[in-house]
């Protein structure tokens, strides 16, 4: 049992799970804004359009009440969700892409070159070729 509870507490600490709790919690507090959003403001608008209140609209059928007026405003509070959550996901993107610094090129200086006699490679400093031992002098390349 032990066992279980470190395994559970190493799994609760790692950041992944923490970033995600964080996350979820400030995704259903932006839900509630958005909600509150759409049926405080925009329904009252549109409900301006419709002359009544937009929540309220409804189809009665077989003594059923379909509330289609409260499944639009559904619809609208998901798509201003998800557009001001893309429009926050592309910022971030900016954001990070901004302070991504490519490294500068690095010479490399070569470490080895050809035997003209043999064209064996071998070290840059050599004076004596190791396969043919020709001698070769230090600034011929």
């Amino acid at each position: 049992m032990k066992k279980i509870l470190k395994e559970f507490k190493e799994f609760i600490i790692r950041g992944n799970v923490m970033n995600l709790a964080v996350g979820l919690m400030i995704g259903a507090s932006f839900q509630n804004i958005v909600t509150s959003l759409t049926n405080n403001i925009l329904s009252p608008i549109i409900g301006l359009v419709a002359r009544q209140n937009f929540d309220n609209l409804l189809i009665t059928v077989f003594d059923v009440e379909i509330m289609y007026g409260a499944f639009i405003t559904s619809i609208i509070d998901f798509i201003i969700l998800a557009v001001i959550m893309f429009m926050i996901v592309q910022i971030m993107n900016k954001l990070t892409s901004i302070h991504i610094h490519k490294p500068a090129p690095v010479e490399v200086k070569p470490t080895s070159r050809k035997c003209p006699f043999c064209m064996t490679d071998i070290s840059i400093e050599a004076s004596r070729c190791p396969a043919c031992t020709s001698h070769i002098e230090q600034d011929q390349e």
